[in-house]
């Protein structure tokens, strides 16, 4: 009895696995960039797994995927400068909807420009909602928040 025990667990400890990595196929990661001035690009920095995509802000149709939404929030001592700028997204038939689709794979930049109005450190927050898909699924929409500290300045 032991024995038929351990192989269960061990296949639904494989299969758990299996899920987890399914879950993450999309990482993120946030920076402050000094501009010019007194102003600081935020860039959004998604890093896709080999096959996986996720979609543009702006998509041709409402009836398939959720678009990317970045949002940065406003806050004391800055405010945004223009919208979120994103680079040029590739445009396909996408084989889970059937329809035409812009996304990004492998590694994109989300870039939304601030303007200091003080000297004194500032912090930045906001969260990027996407959702991943591959040729074959796509996974729920995720939402990531990201808080930045940017220093006082010289």
């Amino acid at each position: 009895m032991v024995k038929p025990l351990r192989l269960l667990l061990l296949i639904l400890g494989c299969a758990m696995g299996c899920l987890a990595w399914a879950g993450e196929p999309v990482t993120w990661s946030f920076a402050a960039n000094p501009a010019s001035g007194d102003t600081v690009e935020i860039a959004l920095s998604a890093a896709c797994e080999p096959g996986w995509h996720i979609y543009a802000l702006d998509l041709p149709s409402d009836a398939g995927p959720l678009p990317t939404v970045v949002q940065v929030d406003d806050g004391m001592g800055y405010h945004l400068v223009g919208a979120v700028i994103e680079p040029a997204p590739l445009e396909v038939i996408d084989p889970n909807f059937g329809m035409l689709v812009r996304y990004h794979g492998d590694r994109t930049i989300f870039t939304q420009a601030i303007r200091r109005d003080m000297d004194q450190a500032i912090t930045v927050q906001g969260s990027v909602e996407f959702m991943a898909c591959n040729d074959k699924t796509c996974l729920p929409p995720r939402q990531v928040e990201f808080k930045l500290e940017i220093p006082p300045l010289p």
